[in-house]
C-alpha cells in the first residue's frame, strides 16, 4: 500500500549535523495524512521524535526541540529530518512512519520504514 525508503543516517561527531529522508510510494501514498520519525536505541523502546501532519502541525521529542526540524515535500512525498548539535544520546535506528486515514481503499493504516542507523561519537 504504502512504501518507505529512508537515507542519509551515518556517523558525525558531537555537535555536528545529519539530515533524514524518507520517500513515500504506492498506491495509498497520495493520501498519507502524517508523516514523521521514530527512534529506538539498543535496549530502549521505540519512540516519537517529531510528526509533521497533512494540516502542518508539528509535534516534536522534548529532548530534541531547537535542534531537529521536520519538514515535507509534498510534491515529491517526502519527509525530512533535520538534525542539528547532534549529541551522542541521539544514537539510534531512526525510522520512518506514514499513517493513512480511513478511506474506500479500507482502514486506517500506519506503515514503516526499514530503518536507518545514526551514531553520534562523544
Amino acid at each position: 500500500q504504502v512504501q518507505l525508503v529512508e537515507s542519509g543516517g551515518g556517523l558525525v561527531q558531537a555537535g555536528g549535523s545529519l539530515r533524514l529522508s524518507c520517500a513515500a510510494s504506492g498506491r495509498l501514498s497520495s493520501i498519507i495524512n502524517a508523516m514523521g520519525w521514530y527512534r529506538q536505541a539498543p535496549g530502549k523502546q521505540r519512540e516519537l521524535v517529531a510528526t509533521l501532519t497533512s494540516d502542518g502541525s508539528t509535534n516534536y521529542l522534548d529532548s530534541v526541540k531547537g535542534r531537529f526540524t521536520i519538514s515535507r515535500d509534498n510534491n515529491k512525498n517526502t519527509v525530512f529530518l533535520q538534525m542539528n548539535s547532534l549529541k551522542p544520546e541521539d544514537t539510534a535506528v531512526y525510522f520512518c512512519h506514514a499513517h493513512s486515514p480511513p478511506s474506500h481503499y479500507g482502514p486506517p493504516d500506519d506503515y514503516w520504514g526499514q530503518g536507518t542507523q545514526v551514531t553520534v561519537s562523544s
